[in-house]
């Protein structure tokens, strides 16, 4: 048979299946690779740490230094000396994750609990040379923080106070809790924590001795095999600071006056570590750039004017320079004091990058390294180290929140890395009000570096996943951040959760509360948990409401279903006002707001409000905002001076008498009545617990619906909730 030949297709056909493949290149392929090239791009400034870099005679392999922080110490911390094997693992995980610089502290050359001098305990300093080798063994080099302690810093609390003006119980206490010695300062000044504990003036002698047991240390230190030593510091208003600031320091000694004599007892610090470890020795200094600071308990915002009764930025180009040629080796910068706390632990509401111009600024002015940090972006830091604007990257609270984090970020994974959302819920959870000094759990004193959103952080003994022997189908109801967290837990202990949520989309309550503008870090936060629910493979079942626990068989229940808001029913027309959680996801609201509760919610509420150019006023039946426990005076000390100084009206004191359209009606103490005229009013008064089952056999309550509290208490809680499972 002969063969049919088909007729040739046209050209044109060709061209066209051609020009149809480009174009689907061009909508899908080139974007994906633009944005590849733009991932890796950005990747590659923060790789630019890593070259190497000299303090002194010692070469780090990269610019990412972790910072000091309380609670890493090696030698423990407010407790009895002694090699502390937990910090020795934080600070090891961070270094075996690519930090090139490791700066535990502060460890107290005097330890305010029971008296102890740091050099004394040499069993503490065998053990430190012994782990060493594990250290070195990852690259990297460690710097240990020494410092001269608090002064009138020292957080003082209520057990404190009574014993401290009970003659009796100072006089049994001196031994272990010696606050006449722990708060002594550069002159007498008020204590930032208490009215009641004032701080003495430090005697020469007392200055020498702290002084020789910096040089002991630090010799003790250098045999133990540590590549060099900080100084804590000239900063933050800490003792060694204190006597810097002319606010505070009014001797009229060596010690006091002048520039040179106010300098001096950091300036002699140094001089006798170097005369007795050698020029060759790094010591660094923890350096405050500018003070940011009004007065006593009076910080400056960022962009206030302002007279500063502490270091300006003249006299810091005069002390940075002072310092390097006294001997420090490195500065670590950022800025202000106890009094402007918010500024060397910046909370959410301070902006990114908050202390890099000053501290690129001060760089002009010597000759040594010098590290920035505080609320810095990875590749913004990464750009001013290309530009020769600054040496070293410090980032402290990310290492809590995750060791790994930068492994994860030079592997191009940053939806991996748990965020640190800057809320001071683990780490520094020092809160004060009025009236009411450090307002703090003693356990959390006794172990400050902790982290809200990691419970293993620092917690390794009570905190560790254990496989189970017995796997089962675990049903969550409530796919909040604790339902999440108790998901994540059991999965990786080998159980198989079954998260049923409700909604339509995973995050509960925290939708709301990250809703805010200056959120972003909690909707990290928010979007790491789902990133580890798809990770993980766990179910979820979206859209499905549970009402009754039993229809999910006998096995075991987590209820993580959250709080409802409490109502004013007793105020007349409480129906007109709107909801916290209400506004935050999206229910409209007027010009003049009036927000009913000032507590953390109800400030950030009214915070938001104000940056969106409306006009809040806020109402609280206290007689300050603010005043709950687990608030970080970082965080509210900020909120309150911002209100004051952009004039948000704040009637303390007061409840609500009746609510209208356009008009409330409050009662003051004094039984007086008064009108504010609004648009709105926004109610943030609490919650209570709103659990479907109560807690039984094998039925578990995580979160707000077993009792409401802060981020902290619910990732921990469904943490432990799930290891018992």
């Amino acid at each position: 048979m002969n063969e049919v030949k088909r007729p040739k297709k046209p050209l044109f056909f060709y061209y066209t299946i051609v020009m149809l493949l480009i174009l689907l290149g061009n909508l899908v392929l080139m974007p994906w690779m633009q944005q590849r090239q733009v991932e890796e791009v950005d990747y590659s400034k923060f790789i630019s740490m890593t070259e190497n870099k000299q303090i002194g005679k010692v070469e780090i392999k990269n610019r990412i230094v972790l910072t000091s922080m309380g609670g890493t110490d090696l030698f423990g911390w407010m407790e009895v000396n002694h090699f502390d094997k937990d910090g020795a693992r934080f600070i090891l995980e961070v270094a075996k994750n690519n930090a090139g610089l490791v700066l535990p502290g502060c460890q107290p050359v005097y330890n305010p609990m029971y008296g102890q001098w740091l050099h004394k305990n040499k069993k503490m300093y065998r053990d430190l040379a012994a782990w060493m080798p594990k250290l070195h063994a990852t690259g990297a080099k460690l710097f240990v923080q020494l410092t001269a302690g608090f002064g009138r810093s020292f957080t003082v609390s209520k057990l404190m106070e009574d014993l401290y003006t009970n003659p009796v119980l100072r006089r049994v206490s001196k031994p272990f809790m010696d606050l006449d010695r722990i708060c002594a300062t550069a002159s007498p000044t008020p204590n930032r924590w208490s009215d009641k504990v004032p701080s003495r003036e430090m005697t020469v002698e007392e200055i020498h001795e702290m002084v020789d047991a910096f040089r002991r240390c630090a010799v003790l230190l250098q045999e133990a095999g540590v590549d060099g030593v900080e100084i804590h510091a000239v900063h933050e208003g800490y003792l060694l600071d204190q006597f810097t600031l002319p606010y505070v320091n009014r001797r009229n000694d060596e010690y006091g006056g002048s520039f040179e004599n106010r300098y001096r007892f950091a300036v002699e610090i140094v001089q006798a570590i170097k005369q007795a470890c050698g020029k060759d020795f790094p010591v660094s200094l923890r350096y405050s750039v500018v003070s940011k600071t009004k007065g006593f308990r009076e910080g400056a915002l960022p962009g206030e004017e302002y007279t500063e009764v502490g270091r300006d930025m003249a006299e810091s180009e005069r002390a940075a320079k002072y310092l390097q040629d006294a001997g420090y080796d490195m500065l670590n910068c950022d800025n202000g004091t106890y009094d402007a706390w918010y500024w060397a632990h910046p909370p959410i509401y301070m902006p990114e990058n908050c202390n890099l111009e000053d501290v690129e600024h001060i760089k002009q002015f010597v000759d040594i390294p010098v590290v920035a940090a505080g609320r810095l972006d990875p590749r913004v830091a990464a750009d001013a180290i290309a530009a020769g604007k600054l040496d070293g990257a410090g980032f402290a609270r990310q290492f809590l929140a995750d060791q790994a984090w930068v492994t994860k970020l030079v592997e191009g994974r940053p939806e991996d890395i748990r965020p640190c959302i800057l809320c001071h819920n683990g780490c520094f959870n020092m809160c004060h009000y009025k009236g009411v000094p450090n307002d703090q759990e003693l356990t959390d004193s006794l172990g400050l570096s902790r982290c809200a959103v990691n419970a293993e952080t620092m917690q390794w003994k009570k905190h560790r996943i254990v496989k189970t022997s017995a796997p089962k189908t675990v049903h969550i109801v409530g796919g909040g951040i604790g339902g999440m967290e108790a998901a994540r837990v059991l999965k990786l202990r080998g159980h198989e959760p079954v998260i049923h949520e409700r909604s339509g989309e995973l995050g509960g309550t925290f939708i709301a509360a990250s809703a805010e503008s200056y959120k972003g870090k909690l909707r990290d936060l928010l979007a790491w948990y789902r990133h580890q629910m798809d990770e993980l493979g766990i179910e979820v079942r979206l859209n499905d409401e549970v009402r009754d626990v039993a229809a999910l068989g006998a096995g075991p229940v987590v209820v993580a279903t959250g709080a409802r808001p409490k109502v004013m029913r007793s105020v007349p027309g409480h129906e007109l006002m709107v909801e916290a959680c209400d506004y935050l996801t999206g229910t409209p609201v007027g010009d003049r707001v009036v927000v009913f509760g000032g507590g953390l919610t109800g400030c950030e509420i009214a915070y938001e409000l104000a940056l969106q150019g409306k006009h809040p006023v806020i109402v609280e039946m206290k007689d300050d905002l603010i005043a709950q426990t687990g608030v970080c005076l970082a965080n509210s000390s900020y909120l309150r001076e911002w209100f004051a100084l952009h004039e948000v009206p704040v009637h303390l004191e007061a409840t609500l008498a009746e609510v209208r359209s356009d008009v409330v009606a409050c009662r003051a103490k004094d039984g007086s009545t008064f009108e504010i005229p609004c648009d709105n009013v926004i109610s943030s008064v609490g919650y209570s617990p709103a659990p479907i089952a109560p807690k039984g056999k094998n039925v578990y309550l995580v979160g707000d619906c077993k009792e409401v509290g802060n981020l902290r208490n619910v990732i921990w809680g469904a943490y432990e909730t799930a290891m018992k499972i």
